[in-house]
């Protein structure tokens, strides 16, 4: 069943209106995720619930960092990638958002950005998405907001894959997963790991058409999805991140030229697929057979759960909406640490 309503309370813009004096980042490197889910709460219905998740995940947050100077038509390259521009880069989007129709600058700038989709644990496109979301089910101030905030908070961590030899990838996406190789050598965090990427199965680079492009990137959220089930062991948090964010780049799709399609799967594809090559676990975990909850009591275990992964999870298998999906959720609760 689909849990998504369309929230008019206003809770979602006075959750937003309160975070938008937070950074996007704290300790800098560790995401914001307030934003995203809340955002996922009141599109599921759960408005009520997201002052008191915001309470409870305040301790979290931090001041938006201080500018440095302004980012300008002339000079963005050479601010690109910049962490320490997050501000600058975020007042840049507002400018651009209070002068210009918000698809016109989402399709100007998704270009520009898709390449570095992989900086910030890809929180950046996700938060993108969450925002982009919102947008589609009714433009205001502070939804405009958040999408400056999450367009800023990509083009301040920027940061492409290149390099990458090419290996043979399977007809399906979910083989295609089971073919990319473990990294051989996984240390550190995140960073760390995208730098000793050096192969990767190119399972999208055949697609040249967008309604296929489309319905590649549903199968691979869906496979994506139904993977953490057996294998988000290898790291419950970061997993996560082979579903969502190639389910930030789906649900942005419609608010995009066509033309824009396939290289958003090719680049969500090298996302998902990274993420899996770099917290790959040695071996899938049994399938227990579960109890079959309906979505709704999904989504109200993984809110009284609280773990912001878990809650954005949870959105992203609530989409893809069938069994398995729901029994993915269902573990990334088990696996996860709760927020209180």
């Amino acid at each position: 069943m689909d849990t998504r309503t369309h929230d008019t309370s206003g809770t979602l813009e006075e959750a937003l209106e309160r975070l938008h004096a937070c950074g996007p980042e704290r300790l800098g490197r560790l995401s914001n995720h307030a934003p995203m889910v809340v955002e996922a709460l009141a599109a599921h219905g759960r408005a009520d619930a997201v002052h008191r998740w915001l309470d409870l995940y305040r301790s979290k947050l931090e001041d938006l960092p201080a500018a440095v100077a302004p980012v300008t038509d002339g000079d963005w390259r050479e601010a690109l990638g910049d962490p320490r521009r997050a501000a600058d880069w975020i007042a840049h989007f507002s400018r651009a958002l209070a002068d210009r129709p918000w698809r016109e600058v989402l399709a100007r700038w998704w270009p520009r950005l898709l390449p570095g989709l992989y900086g910030g644990s890809t929180h950046p496109v996700i938060r993108v998405g969450h925002a982009v979301r919102a947008l589609e089910a009714g433009a205001n101030g502070p939804r405009l907001a958040e999408l400056a905030h999450g367009l800023g908070y990509w083009a301040a961590r920027y940061r492409p894959v290149t390099g990458l030899a090419p290996l043979p990838a399977a007809p399906t996406a979910a083989a295609s997963l089971d073919a990319v190789p473990a990294l051989p050598d996984p240390r550190g965090g995140f960073p760390d790991r995208l730098a000793a990427l050096r192969r990767l199965p190119l399972w999208a680079d055949d697609v040249t058409d967008p309604d296929t492009a489309r319905a590649r990137l549903a199968e691979l959220v869906r496979a994506a999805t139904h993977r953490y089930a057996t294998h988000g062991h290898g790291e419950p948090v970061m997993l996560v991140h082979a579903a969502t964010a190639p389910n930030a780049v789906l649900r942005t799709l419609d608010s995009l030229p066509r033309a824009l399609w396939v290289p958003s799967l090719r680049a969500a594809w090298t996302a998902s697929a990274a993420v899996t090559a770099m917290y790959a676990p040695a071996g899938p975990a049994a399938s227990a057979p579960r109890a079959r909850p309906t979505a709704e009591e999904v989504l109200e275990r993984a809110l009284a759960h609280g773990d912001e992964h878990v809650v954005k999870f949870t959105d992203t298998a609530l989409d893809v909406g069938d069994e398995r999906a729901l029994a993915a959720a269902l573990r990334a609760i088990e696996l996860g640490e709760p927020l209180v």
